[in-house]
């Protein structure tokens, strides 16, 4: 029933046929990441706004996905390596650039750790560590898919699989990027209480969330092969990434607060718009 776990984890291992071991740069991050993280609680802890965490992450894992593209070691092609670590660079300065412009500007927290702050009470700061410590495997995930492109990838030519996989990049960040527009045009003129139900925002409850998991996309287009055992690697970051977005921190925390403060309207838009992945809406129900 297709590969097994233990065949996986040897070739991960050996290579086969180098001698870079991929747990290596798994485990400079890991610790690296382990540090970023540490300095993230603490500078939430000074500012009281916990939106710093997603700024401290978005840039931290951009520079340890960078550092395992280029990690040493025999690759499959050297300019493999490159456009795979511009990807990561790329994906990481557009979206902590963004997250921290809207941070510093806010003068509310951002409402997901407003709502956790209000829930958690006196054991936020404490709560508050782990979630930010657990930000480190996260990242060291991401990293091992981009190890695992940067480094293998099928054939040794750079060729058509890398430029769908730079494309599949580009059109994650294109559609955030668009996704975000739709919302700062909205929260321009909304009224207390308003919807954002136009646009993108009217095929996917979270279509900034939805595009973001695109973006990882991209390296699983660049290396994977189903023959080859290792290379299943490069699914961890897709697949840990939609998991953390539709059922960890992002659309369950996001949706909990916008249902305090919207109540049966955003009741109403949930019933019509889908999660998570772009679909055409619902009639609302009597």
């Amino acid at each position: 029933m297709g590969v097994s776990i233990g065949l996986l984890i040897r070739q991960l291992v050996l290579r086969v046929k180098a001698d870079v071991n991929p747990f290596d740069p798994f485990l400079t991050v890991l610790v690296g990441m382990a540090v970023v993280m540490s300095a993230a609680w603490f500078v939430q802890l000074g500012t009281r706004n916990g939106g710093w965490v997603d700024v401290f992450w978005t840039f931290g894992a951009g520079a340890a996905c960078v550092t395992a593209a280029l990690w040493p070691g025999p690759a499959e092609s050297v300019a493999r390596q490159y456009l795979v670590a511009g990807l990561a660079a790329v994906w990481s300065l557009r979206l902590g650039s963004y997250i921290a412009h809207r941070v510093a500007k806010d003068t509310h927290e951002d409402r997901r750790y407003a709502g956790l702050r209000s829930e958690w009470g006196g054991n936020f700061q404490r709560n508050m560590y782990l979630l930010c410590i657990v930000q480190a495997p996260a990242a060291a995930l991401l990293s091992l898919s981009v190890f695992v492109a940067s480094h293998g990838g099928v054939g040794s030519e750079f060729g058509l699989r890398d430029l769908l996989g730079a494309g599949m990049l580009a059109l994650g960040i294109l559609g955030e990027g668009v996704a975000d527009e739709q919302m700062r045009r909205f929260r321009k003129t909304a009224q207390r209480g308003d919807i954002m139900d136009k646009g993108l925002w009217g095929w996917s409850r979270h279509p900034n969330y939805f595009f973001e998991w695109v973006t990882w996309l991209a390296y699983p287009i660049i290396a994977f092969d189903p023959t080859v055992a290792w290379s299943w690697a490069s699914l961890a970051a897709p697949v840990m990434m939609f998991l953390l977005l539709r059922f960890g921190t992002g659309v369950p925390a996001l949706e909990k607060t916008m249902l305090e403060s919207r109540g049966d309207r955003f009741r109403a838009y949930q019933q019509r718009v889908s999660a998570f992945f772009p679909l055409p809406p619902r009639k609302a129900s009597a």
